[in-house]
């Protein structure tokens, strides 16, 4: 394997022009008897560039990646294809959507939706008479 230097002659003119992509985000979703828990990996996205939104039935997440260059330099060469991040989840109508709470460390974000209480499964007391 050899390595090889990028020059600027090396990037085509339109390199830069082409239409931006959006990445679906793999997602992990788990469920237990409180709720479901969706794990997302959004490298590269801060909170602020992180947004969660919930529509009805719909939860949504969109992600804005920011690559900070540095000052008098630009990149000749990203692997990054896209910087938006997008992905939609249908939601049941057992979930309380008033109560999702979302964490974003190190690039994971983590849903937590809990199960409203009128679905969670519950302990029936049997009486002896």
């Amino acid at each position: 394997m050899t390595d090889k230097t990028v020059s600027k002659n090396d990037v085509s003119p339109d390199a830069g022009q082409q239409p931006e992509s959006i990445l679906r985000p793999p997602v992990d979703i788990f469920e237990d008897a409180e709720g479901i828990t969706l794990v997302a990996d959004i490298p590269g996205v801060s909170k602020e560039g992180l947004n969660l939104q919930v529509d009805n039935d719909s939860l949504t997440v969109h992600g804005e990646v920011s690559i900070d260059t540095p000052d008098g330099m630009q990149a000749l060469h990203a692997d990054v294809r896209s910087k938006r991040y997008e992905r939609s989840f249908s939601l049941s109508n057992e979930l309380d959507v008033d109560a999702i709470d979302a964490s974003l460390k190190h690039g994971v974000l983590q849903v937590r939706i809990p199960k409203r209480a009128e679905v969670k499964p519950r302990k029936i007391e049997v009486r002896v008479d």
